[in-house]
């Protein structure tokens, strides 16, 4: 990283906070959607999803995602985003941790921060007021800005030019390295891989070594 960092690029679901049986929800109700529209057992569109999302990875070389899994079997994402706004209920999984929200905080009266994400509007706004963190980026990308998930190059450029940055001014932040980091890496964009809040913190420790 260097100098000339500016914005800093937050994905939302297990990087600003991690919560395994709220990806649990969100797989059950993405299984469910498949089975509806498959006319097969949850368990038989489970193994669907799994398998798809292997073939997917073992095609490409890299991790696969729910979203492509979904496409690739002929789902539709507004449909499945859909029943996620419509079935699932965050507040049932999530409180707010003071010491991200703290972070958010002292790192934007530094640099700009932005929101990117694969989740849609509706459940992205109410994560991050369970989370404490709304109000807290410039500007907030979900699925529904583009239709076409993570990762994305014509998406990731479009969020370049309306933030108005040049790649080695934005560093991204995310827990998935294929997903959320791997594109921008490759654009000339500084990443950092996070797997916890406790790795997260250490965000600002970091940056603030980089500005001295």
């Amino acid at each position: 990283m260097q100098n000339e960092m500016k914005a800093l690029v937050f994905d939302l679901d297990g990087t600003l906070y991690v919560n395994n049986d709220l990806g649990m929800k969100i797989s059950s109700v993405a299984c469910r959607y498949l089975a509806d529209m498959k006319g097969v057992t949850h368990d038989e569109a489970d193994a669907l999803i799994g398998q798809t999302k292997e073939n997917l990875s073992r095609s490409s070389g890299f991790d696969s995602t729910l979203s492509h899994a979904i496409m690739a079997l002929g789902g539709d994402l507004r449909a499945l985003h859909n029943r996620f706004a419509e079935e699932i209920r965050p507040q049932s999984f999530l409180s707010r941790d003071r010491r991200v929200v703290d972070l958010l905080q002292t790192l934007g009266e530094n640099f700009e921060l932005y929101l990117y994400t694969n989740n849609n509007r509706r459940l992205s706004t109410a994560i991050m007021d369970l989370i404490g963190v709304s109000g807290l980026f410039r500007r907030v990308f979900t699925i529904e800005d583009f239709w076409r998930p993570k990762p994305d190059r014509d998406s990731l450029e479009t969020i370049l030019n309306v933030i108005d940055r040049k790649p080695g001014e934005c560093l991204f932040i995310g827990d998935r390295y294929d997903i959320d980091l791997r594109l921008p890496a490759t654009m000339g964009c500084a990443v950092f891989l996070v797997n916890s809040v406790v790795e997260l913190l250490s965000l600002a420790k970091l940056l603030s070594k980089e500005n001295l």
